[in-house]
């Protein structure tokens, strides 16, 4: 699968940054470890407190000017959000090979504030890589929608966690989720949705992971955190569709399917030769949640386009890509144009 966060270090040297959200008590910092204990991408972490971080307390020995190693990447404990570029500047350093940078909000915070502080980075080797917002399907009407209108924070949000969900009495669990679902996609009918315990999210709904096993150049913390916690088991899987393309696409499909995903689709990725009426312009493509990243790459003969999410219709996801990559007949000026609007240029 193209994309893998080799390939995409390679290819583009920004790394994304996922602003991970949610009310006090809603799960966030269990989501993160089970992130951290996942194997197949290097994730770096923004904190405000380390205390509840699972890593090896005897590792946290920095603050923000040194970044501190734990299992599968790098951590930055930051007082403030005034330091965020400072701990995004550090941790994207190339020498530490991240795919991935975490930053989590404290409970007060509001995800719209942190996310557009991540969009207008002066970080050149970042961008965005989504909101997520973790959800407490038990205290959710007596926490964050405890009003007539529902919360305004999922506006920001790309992907929504309904967490806790095992903690639902069962005959009440399936009616109390659909009413804490409804009133999310009241602000932000496009969101994506997915329902965990424990928060046990896939780690490839959130971003690339390259492989099922550990690098072999890390230490096995990661693993031994898995042998302990149980965190093998029991967390959902998103699906995914790779479609390949053997010749420049039209840039005009090409922007469509961008600004409308096939349904079910939470993240597209991939690199595509674009034609441009003589010599085709290479493209590497990411979406999350509805935000477009363009950025240059070395055209090739022909690429690929990978759609993944929870919910994913993979035969209706096919087709609809099939269709979009389809070789260009010709040149596209004001297609290439609108296209490229969406070009974010490399650190």
């Amino acid at each position: 699968m193209i994309g893998g966060p080799v390939a995409e270090r390679t290819a583009d040297r920004r790394v994304p940054v996922v602003v991970l959200a949610g009310h006090l008590g809603a799960g966030k910092t269990t989501l993160l470890n089970h992130l951290l204990c996942r194997p197949g991408a290097r994730v770096g972490v923004v904190v405000n407190d380390f205390g509840e971080v699972n890593v090896d307390a005897g590792l946290v020995t920095g603050q923000v000017d040194e970044p501190v190693s734990i299992a599968g990447g790098c951590l930055c404990c930051i007082e403030d959000l005034g330091a965020l570029d400072a701990a995004l500047e550090r941790l994207t350093h190339p020498r530490f090979g991240l795919d991935v940078v975490i930053v989590e909000a404290s409970g007060i915070a509001e995800p719209g504030a942190l996310a557009k502080m991540v969009y207008f980075s002066g970080v050149k080797r970042v961008r965005p890589g989504g909101v997520v917002d973790v959800v407490d399907a038990v205290e959710y009407f007596n926490t964050v929608d405890r009003n007539t209108n529902p919360p305004s924070r999922f506006a920001a949000a790309t992907l929504a966690v309904v967490n806790k969900c095992d903690r639902l009495p069962e005959g009440e669990a399936e009616g109390a989720l659909s009413a804490i679902e409804a009133r999310i996609r009241t602000v932000n009918p496009d969101i994506h949705i997915v329902r965990t315990s424990r928060g046990r999210v896939d780690p490839e709904l959130v971003y690339d992971t390259a492989s099922a096993v550990d690098p072999e150049d890390e230490l096995p913390l990661a693993a031994l955190a898995r042998e302990a916690h149980g965190h093998e088991a029991g967390h959902s899987h998103a699906r995914s569709v790779t479609v390949r393309t053997a010749g420049p696409v039209g840039p005009a499909a090409l922007l469509e399917l961008l600004e409308q995903p096939p349904p079910g689709a939470y993240r597209m990725k991939g690199v595509l030769p674009v034609a441009t009426g003589s010599r085709p312009r290479g493209v590497l493509v990411n979406v999350v949640g509805g935000q477009i990243d363009i950025a240059a790459h070395r055209a090739g003969p022909g690429g690929e386009l990978v759609a993944i999410g929870a919910h994913l219709d993979a035969e209706a996801a096919r087709a609809r890509i099939e269709a979009a990559l389809a070789p260009a007949a010709g040149a596209d000026p004001e297609g290439l144009r609108r296209l490229m609007r969406y070009r974010r240029e490399a650190g």
